[in-house]
């Protein structure tokens, strides 16, 4: 999508350096951090969520779950503790549509899922 911020990062149209990147996904530190290790790992194919995947392209979930595997090893967070999340729709706090998964590290979350 030409209007799409992480296209254009994927794209080398917007400069972020990359933390991980292979074939088929990227991982950029978010610029909003919500915790001391904050990256984002982003599919290089545009979807806007989850939903929108067609089951065909499922494989997408494999790649971007393995991006964040060997992420989270290159950080050295393996045992520290992190939480992965992707979030879809406003209301959820998903900001841009392109699917993402938060990796968020470095402190201590409360267990509550609201």
């Amino acid at each position: 999508m030409s209007d799409c911020i992480f296209c254009k990062i994927i794209n080398n149209e917007i400069p972020s350096p990359r933390v991980y990147e292979d074939d088929n996904v990227i991982v950029i530190r978010d610029i909003n951090p919500h915790a001391p290790t904050h990256l984002l790992a982003i599919p290089k194919k545009h979807y806007p969520a989850i939903h929108d995947v067609p089951q065909e392209e499922s494989a997408l979930f494999g790649q971007l779950l393995n991006a964040c595997r060997a992420t989270i090893r290159e950080q050295n967070i393996e045992d520290k503790g992190y939480r992965l999340v992707i979030n879809s729709g406003l209301d959820a706090g998903q900001t841009i549509d392109h699917i993402h998964m938060h990796i968020l590290s470095g402190r201590k979350f409360s267990s509550g899922l609201a």
